[in-house]
């Protein structure tokens, strides 16, 4: 069975993330969400409810589990039995950071492969980021996440 872990952190998951998920989720027998719980970050949305965001709008991909975890990537695709990691491109920035992470993750587990997939063209410019100062101004996030979280995102500013 082929196992691949996509990771991030995911606050929000947006239609880019979303596009990657599903791409991936046609190459693989399994493909594993992983929502990084990063303590030294300060997310807006625990990783509980990321989690719960992501399987709502992944409800259609029968090959798609979430979950969450600390620590290492190599050790949570360890413990789900992965041998490729997938991570979604958006700029050659992204591949910048993201190339060096597959370096230091095939330095600490050589079995692991990384696999880049960038999203398509019209999610290029959206980035979890961007969403979160846009709902922060209470902007309208039509086609940038999931629609079935944009009440989920807009709660969180009322």
């Amino acid at each position: 069975m082929r196992i691949a872990v996509y990771p991030g952190s995911f606050d929000p998951i947006t239609n880019g993330h979303l596009d990657v998920i599903e791409r991936a989720s046609r190459l693989y027998d399994k493909l594993i969400v992983g929502v990084l719980s990063n303590v030294s970050k300060q997310p807006l949305f625990t990783a509980g409810e990321r989690v719960k965001m992501i399987a709502q709008v992944t409800e259609h991909l029968e090959n798609v589990e979430v979950d969450s975890f600390t620590g290492l990537l190599v050790d949570f695709a360890k413990s789900k039995k992965a041998t490729v990691i997938v991570k979604g491109l958006r700029t050659v920035a992204d591949f910048e950071y993201e190339f060096q992470m597959a370096l230091l993750n095939k330095a600490l587990n050589p079995e692991y492969e990384t696999m880049f997939m960038m999203t398509d063209t019209k999610y290029s410019y959206i980035s979890s980021s961007m969403v979160r100062e846009l709902a922060g101004f209470h902007g309208d996030l039509t086609g940038l996440v999931p629609r079935e979280i944009i009440k989920v995102i807009k709660e969180k500013y009322k």
